[in-house]
């Protein structure tokens, strides 16, 4: 099983619509796909249609209690099952404030779901992180062993990397050895843009410079695939379904498509392209 974080603490770069639309592409691709809601605004829920009414349970109280990961995991299609959030996750920072080992609860709890199996439950586990470097995102990348860091292709996408990059190379030494950062998806990518171009040239001269640093973001490099900006991608959360299920034509499912088969290590390009034209 592949652990994923979906992390970035600037708003607004793509982060939940990855999250969300890439579990949703491996799932049509076959793989079996759980999908963590980690951030309190509960935006990856609400993509998915999952609006949790007063008083059921969530990865608030997974997190905060004895709930386990299996009383609140929920089926929502044949490959794709989702740990939801609630607003009060955002209580969860000032709760765990004072509890000790409060960075490894959610590693704890993965470890005892992950035991009542024979085998992992899901090919690719993969966690919306709450756009911040508190106590839910060390949660994170105490529990999953890559990291996946989306940007927008503007000149202040490289605002904060280098802070978010220290701490995963903190928790790395102190917390998590298994942990890398995988790779960077460049997200509202607009490829007729000079500033698109410069721009990512700029994050891979950034990330091409470090090859030879010992930390763990050392062999990070940028997806082939690019996001590109799609309206589709943005109405439907609207309508509480992935991409797949609102524009299953559109470009970024394409788009997310092709990062799927990226991210499996599948050849991309043509095939996507021969399976859009089929399902046409």
């Amino acid at each position: 099983m592949r652990s994923i974080a979906v992390i970035n603490q600037k708003g607004g770069v793509g982060k939940t619509t990855t999250a969300v639309n890439l579990s949703a592409a491996l799932s049509e691709a076959g793989q079996r796909v759980c999908l963590m809601d980690l951030d309190p605004q509960a935006h990856a829920s609400l993509h998915l249609g999952l609006a949790l009414r007063e008083g059921e349970k969530s990865i608030y109280d997974v997190l905060t209690g004895d709930t386990t990961l299996a009383e609140v995991r929920r089926q929502i299609s044949q490959n794709l099952w989702v740990i939801p959030a609630h607003l009060d996750l955002a209580a969860a920072e000032m709760e765990l404030a004072g509890e000790v080992g409060r960075e490894v609860i959610l590693r704890d709890k993965l470890v005892a779901d992950l035991a009542t199996y024979d085998q992992p439950p899901y090919d690719y586990l993969l966690m919306d992180c709450a756009p911040s470097l508190g106590v839910l995102t060390l949660n994170a990348l105490t529990a999953v062993d890559e990291v996946f860091l989306p940007l927008q292709p503007h000149f202040l996408a490289l605002h904060g990397l280098s802070k978010l990059l220290r701490t995963i190379d903190i928790v790395a030494q102190r917390l998590n050895p298994t942990l890398k950062l995988t790779g960077v998806v460049l997200c509202m990518y607009e490829s007729g843009t000079r500033l698109a171009a410069e721009v990512t040239n700029d994050v891979e001269e950034f990330f091409s410079r470090r090859t030879t640093s010992p930390a763990v973001w050392s062999q990070a490099q940028s997806f082939t695939t690019r996001i590109r900006r799609n309206i589709r991608l943005a109405e439907a959360p609207s309508f509480g379904q992935s991409i797949f299920d609102y524009a299953p034509q559109s470009h970024g499912a394409e788009d997310y498509r092709r990062l799927a088969r990226e991210v499996m290590g599948l050849p991309i390009g043509e095939a996507v392209t021969a399976e859009l034209e089929a399902r046409g």
